[in-house]
């Protein structure tokens, strides 16, 4: 397991701290810690969760864009470069955990991403999935991510389900932002308002992880929140929020397949 780059700027921003602390409350239930597990993290960018995955064993990181490939690779991350929609280049039943943290709603073949995860996944191994919540709060920001969907509790539970996953957990994030934004949200939309953001879908020769900035004490106020939040994650599902974290296991028998 690697302790190399422990933190990296992304972590100082309020979203992305609160849903690494959210996704540690939730794998800290079902995943050990030790040298052996195999974790492969789909679309891991410039390796923003690898340094925090790595916690739990050795990780193999699968990204399509070149440029935070080549961030990933100077970090000293083993990365391959493939679309997650085409069959990955891995052997069935390798890895013990197969994540993809606000991936899936990226593509329109969601379905495929999740049944060749169930392929390269042990019996008994893990899929952890986050994704935008709700298409009623679709924004600029999705937009700019070329996002294609936002999802319901329920659909993502189904296409799990339909991926031959048993479904483990389905939690909302950003259970306390949720009226907030949901609010800013509504209200952009009804001025045809846009924040100011950047996404790196827009240019050809940088990469950046695109976030709408926030002023330092509303970053730790925030902050402070998403704590609050990951530690009520970790007795009970959260019942609304922006975003979605989901968990689901590959049956012990590999003959119980999707359905």
């Amino acid at each position: 397991m690697s302790n190399m780059l422990n933190k990296i700027p992304e972590d100082n921003h309020w979203w992305f701290a609160s849903r690494t602390r959210a996704l540690n409350s939730i794998m800290r239930q079902f995943l050990p810690r030790t040298a052996n597990f195999r974790l492969l993290d789909i679309g891991c960018g410039g390796g923003n969760m690898i340094h925090h995955l790595s916690e739990y064993g050795q990780v193999t990181g699968l990204e399509i864009d070149g440029r935070p490939l080549k961030i990933a690779r100077q970090r000293g991350y083993e990365v391959v470069q493939l679309d997650a929609t085409q069959p990955m280049p891995f052997g069935a039943n390798r890895f013990d955990v197969v994540t993809a943290f606000d991936v899936i709603e990226h593509n329109q073949d969601d379905l495929a991403i999740l049944a060749d995860s169930w392929r390269v996944l042990k019996p008994g191994g893990y899929v952890i999935i986050t994704v935008p919540a709700f298409m009623e709060l679709w924004s600029h920001n999705d937009d700019l991510n070329a996002h294609v969907r936002r999802y319901t509790d329920w659909e993502l539970r189904r296409k799990m389900a339909m991926s031959g996953f048993e479904v483990r957990r389905v939690t909302f994030n950003n259970f306390f932002v949720f009226p907030l934004a949901a609010t800013l949200i509504l209200l952009r939309r009804a001025r045809q308002a846009k924040p100011e953001l950047a996404s790196h879908h827009l240019t050809e020769k940088e990469y950046q992880v695109e976030m709408e900035p926030t002023s330092p004490p509303v970053n730790v106020i925030l902050s402070m929140v998403g704590q609050l939040e990951a530690a009520l994650m970790g007795r009970f599902d959260l019942p609304i929020g922006t975003s979605l974290i989901a968990i689901g296991q590959k049956r012990i028998s590999e003959s119980e397949g999707s359905f």
